[in-house]
């Protein structure tokens, strides 16, 4: 099995007497997106910080590539590319300058040919020469990922990337991080955001209160969804008669409180083909039938519920 690019085995936060991360476990394979997922305060953003020492954890283990963080930092460190909070720039300087800048900072000499093809692969070609104080937030977003890959690491750590963005820059940095796994980089990105992270994620992890209260494969949640019950939506006519047909073999619906003919029939959806049979057989037009799949924010509130929790 392919050694996981990330591995927190057991890690632990506390300060004074209280515990922010308790005993968490998770890993990152190569080339996958992974999502921290919950509401401010959760821990998500100790986490990280504790990845990438910008505090000590309590206890705990954190290997990346096979190097654990605690006695190989250097080589460890050397395979991160990270923003943890937003991206900091000077201002007056062009963004060539700044990435230079950064450059000039890296282990190994890094070419003017590898910061262009990063500057391509982020679409800053027409504005990095330009002063950063002119940027919006999302080409600040955009350099700041740029300066992130110009080691080449095997592993991308963003906390948060998207706040502040406006839906096509939200877009933008999805599809930008979605051909980076394709290419092998790993990511791990934590976000309140459920619908992005819904649209950016393989697998994903719910954070709360300090505690990884559930972990799933985005596929397999959708498969196990699949699997359920679900809810169809079905304009059916004649109303009275459709109505009638679905109490008597005992359907589970609910009818549109607007006085139209849409019923929401919780069903299997090996059981839908038969019940289409049945309807069109007793002479009921069936005008729409549509599938209502639940989607991450659905998944997240039925787990909090379940766990107590909620993103108050």
């Amino acid at each position: 099995m392919t050694q996981p690019v990330l591995e927190i085995n057991h890690l632990v936060k506390q300060i004074g007497a209280k515990q922010i991360i308790k005993d968490i476990s998770f890993s990152v394979n190569e080339g996958e997106i992974f999502g921290l997922l919950g509401p401010n305060g959760a821990g998500k953003t100790t986490i990280i910080r504790s990845i990438v020492k910008l505090i000590s954890k309590t206890s705990g283990e954190i290997i990346i590539l096979g190097k654990n963080i605690d006695t190989s930092y250097t080589e460890a460190i050397q395979q991160v590319g990270a923003i943890v909070e937003n991206p900091e720039f000077y201002p007056y300087m062009t963004g060539l300058q700044n990435l230079k800048t950064f450059a000039s900072m890296s282990r190994n000499k890094i070419s003017n040919e590898r910061l262009e093809e990063i500057i391509q692969l982020v679409h800053l070609d027409k504005a990095i020469n330009n002063k950063v104080k002119t940027y919006s937030l999302g080409m600040r977003q955009r350099l700041g990922v740029a300066q992130a890959l110009i080691h080449e690491p095997k592993l991308l750590i963003f906390d948060e990337p998207t706040n502040g963005l406006d839906p096509e820059g939200m877009k933008e940095f999805r599809l930008q991080m979605k051909m980076l796994a394709r290419q092998g980089v790993s990511v791990l990105v934590s976000s309140h955001l459920l619908t992005e992270m819904e649209q950016l994620c393989d697998r994903f992890a719910i954070i709360e209160r300090g505690e990884l209260t559930h972990i799933a494969d985005m596929k397999q949640e959708n498969l196990a969804e699949a699997e359920q019950l679900q809810t169809f939506h079905m304009h059916l006519e004649p109303l009275e008669l459709s109505r009638e047909l679905l109490t008597n073999w005992k359907i589970d619906y609910i009818l549109a409180d607007n006085g139209t003919s849409h019923f929401f029939v919780k069903s299997s959806p090996s059981d839908i083909p038969s019940l289409v049979k049945k309807l069109v057989s007793e002479d009921v037009s069936i005008f729409a039938i549509e599938a209502h799949t639940k989607t991450l924010e659905e998944r997240f509130l039925e787990i909090t519920k379940h766990n107590g929790g909620s993103m108050e």
